[in-house]
């Protein structure tokens, strides 16, 4: 960085357009930050020169830089409006943010702008600033430093009665609680978020997100017609944006159409014209575990999974669902296996269900354990004991009938005796 500062004007702007590399264009950029000057006009040069700055540090990837830039505009935050203040420290965030491998470095970001606007009593860009630390805690997985800062934060909005804000943390409370396992509060926070949303005009992106919110909150309580319609909504909502989420949205449509036992449905859905914008690896592992469940197959089931690690286990929504699917679809393919048998070794139905030995053993002592079906497991000769379903004797229930119907009587003669013995 040069020590000689440049004149806060366009043509200055426009020599760091025209530089021949983004070294000298950040270069030149900083040496307009410089100038001491504060006229309106040189101000306005500034705010661009950050703007153009953030982004050309961004493409560099030089987060660490974006940080220092934060810290060194803050004698110039004084000589601007509030509003344009919390844009421009909105926006360097949200570029450190577009930087791969920087989630401490942005909680570490947040926190220091947290405490320079309690100082500076910055109440509205704190709110926010601290808003996005609550979300980095969360995709942190330090959640309870995360709903500590939100619990507060909560209340301070809803005394100010910011709605637009207030649908962002009760949103973000949701997660939060839906990560933690907490379906009641989870629900209680999306249907706060949803009546904050009703009193204001929500951009269709916050809808999106509220409506995709409420399909998995709906898909978790295996309601996944309802989970479906919501997921649609949010698609709607995402693909009209060109929204990277749109590809989720349509990933747990699909979901839903598997769970419910309707994964015909999922090739047709796929190949109409909004599915096809989307065609990769997210829709394929779809594709694939509804072929597996057409066909009933745990091979191809597990090739799915193995094949679509990134896709299928790695999305904890998605992985939720599909373990309790093949869970399922285990337990009724080896119910099928096991019926013509009294004894059978466990070699011979993994060998039928083309499975590992130990893994068929290990599910059918828990079928076992669980009721499923009567038998056990000789070990010492590798084999299954199914037992035949006991009968019911028929004559203890009418003996009990017939001992309570006495029962009933006797009662009777006692009131009747007893009155008239009075």
């Amino acid at each position: 960085m040069s020590s000689s500062y440049l004149p806060a004007t366009t043509d200055s702007i426009a020599q760091a357009l025209e530089a021949k590399n983004p070294a000298e264009a950040i270069s030149i950029l900083y040496r307009i930050l410089e100038n001491t000057s504060s006229s309106a006009e040189a101000l306005r040069i500034k705010e661009q020169a950050i703007t153009n700055l953030s982004d050309l540090l961004r493409q560099e990837n030089r987060a660490e830089d974006l940080r220092n830039l934060l810290t060194q505009l803050r004698p110039f935050f004084n000589l601007i409006p509030k509003a344009k203040t919390a844009k421009i420290v909105r926006g360097i965030i949200d570029a450190v943010a577009k930087i791969p491998g920087t989630s401490d470095l942005q909680i570490s970001l947040c926190k220091e702008m947290v405490q320079w606007t309690h100082a500076e009593k910055r109440t509205f860009l704190r709110q926010r600033v601290e808003a996005r630390l609550a979300a980095l805690l969360m995709e942190n997985k330090d959640f309870s430093e995360a709903l500590t800062l939100l619990s507060s934060l909560i209340k301070e909005v809803r005394r100010l009665d910011d709605k637009l804000l207030l649908v962002d943390i009760d949103l973000l409370e949701s997660k939060l609680h839906f990560s933690l396992r907490n379906l009641p509060k989870a629900k209680a926070s999306l249907t706060a978020a949803r009546t904050a949303a009703n009193a204001i005009y929500v951009p269709p992106a916050q809808q999106g997100t509220i409506d995709l919110q409420s399909g998995i909150l709906h898909a978790e309580e295996k309601d996944y017609k309802t989970g479906y319609s919501y997921f649609f909504e949010a698609f709607e909502a995402f693909n009209a944006l060109e929204d990277p989420r749109a590809v989720f949205s349509l990933k747990y449509m699909l979901l839903c159409k598997i769970m419910v036992n309707q994964a015909d449905d999922v090739a047709g859905i796929i190949s109409s014209k909004a599915g096809l914008q989307y065609v990769g690896p997210e829709l394929d592992a779809m594709k694939a575990v509804a072929d597996a469940h057409s066909k009933r197959s745990i091979k191809l089931f597990e090739t799915a999974l193995r094949d679509f690690r990134a896709q299928l286990e790695e999305d904890p929504i998605v992985h939720r669902h599909l373990s309790s699917l093949y869970d399922t679809l285990l337990e009724q393919n080896l119910c099928r296996l096991i019926e013509p048998f009294s004894r059978v070794e466990i070699a011979h139905i993994a060998e039928l269900i083309e499975l590992p030995v130990d893994h068929v053993e290990k599910k059918l002592s828990q079928m076992i354990l669980d009721k499923k079906f009567a038998g056990t497991l000789d070990q010492g000769a590798g084999c299954l004991v199914i037992f035949d379903d006991p009968k019911t004797d028929a004559i203890y229930p009418a003996t009990l009938e017939t001992i309570s119907n006495v029962g009933k009587v006797v009662d009777s003669l006692y009131v009747r005796s007893a009155k008239i013995m009075a």
